[in-house]
């Protein structure tokens, strides 16, 4: 078996057989509960207010750009890299979009008084530029928040244990890119001088078919580790039919932890503060 990386459809969106289908499974989230609740979080974290122009990166189908203009009357832009999503965010009246690589964005240094990545990051080549990146285009004073899952949190109860740790670790280390930098994220933000380094955990918990089969596409990640060269074909039908017998039986679930991760630029007069 092949022990390359895969990337996930996520990272090439526009290369995806099928993107259409990424951006459907985008807009189901935008009403699950636990995404709505934790959105909000992200969005009361930015501080956001009237006069204020903030940036969305990797911003999908631009539903959490209208949300944050919607709701505080702040100014924000929009980029993602896939050209797929953009139109998509164009369709659904955002106007301020632009197509953007999120190691080299095309804009000025302390443009914005805040940006923002979630589930972004684990997906980019190099998610510490792209976290600079970000850095770059704030203010002094501004904000950043950076939400991303931990895949080393993950769990799931199906009858074969051994079958289920074996799809975890493949998806740590064959599915996501970087599934453990939203771990990494507040250290390195201290580290670059940061204050209010804050972080908080939320947990998704998955037990129904509905979420199984369209929010979270679990059924759909032993084949394509098949299809991959990862796994034995045998073994994804069989965790397949066992992801089946738990759903019957009461007994599946999935959980993983997101880390919210937020800061705020030093401004010049707390620059030399030594704390």
């Amino acid at each position: 078996m092949s022990n390359r990386y895969a990337p996930h459809a996520f990272s090439h969106i526009d290369a995806h057989h099928d993107p259409v289908r990424l951006v459907d499974a985008l807009h189901r989230l935008e009403s699950e509960p636990f995404f709505v609740s934790y959105k909000q979080r992200v969005r009361d974290l930015l501080r956001a207010r009237p006069g204020r122009r903030f940036l969305d990166v990797g911003a999908g189908t631009g539903h959490a750009a209208r949300e944050l203009a919607a709701g505080t009357g702040a100014e924000v832009v929009a980029c993602d890299l896939s050209r797929t999503m953009c139109a998509e965010m164009k369709k659904t009246g955002l106007r301020r979009v632009a197509v953007a690589d999120s190691h080299r964005l095309p804009f000025a240094d302390a443009s914005f008084d805040g940006a923002w990545a979630d589930r972004v990051l684990q997906h980019v080549e190099d998610p510490g530029r792209a976290l600079d990146e970000m850095l770059r285009v704030i203010r002094p004073g501004g904000r950043i928040v950076v939400c991303d899952p931990d895949t080393a949190t993950q769990v799931l109860d199906i009858e074969d244990h051994d079958l289920a740790d074996k799809i975890l670790a493949l998806r740590r280390t064959a599915g996501i890119r970087h599934g453990t930098f939203a771990r990494r994220v507040p250290g390195l933000l201290t580290a670059r001088g940061l204050v209010e380094v804050e972080v908080e955990p939320r947990t998704l918990v998955v037990r129904d078919q509905r979420t199984v089969d369209g929010t979270m596409g679990i059924r759909d990640w032993a084949g394509a580790f098949a299809d991959r060269g990862h796994l034995d074909r045998s073994e994804a039908q069989r965790f397949d039919a066992l992801v089946d017998d738990a759903i019957r039986g009461g007994r599946f679930l999935y959980a993983v932890t997101y880390f919210l991760t937020s800061a705020t630029l030093p401004t010049a007069d707390r620059a030399d503060d030594p704390r």
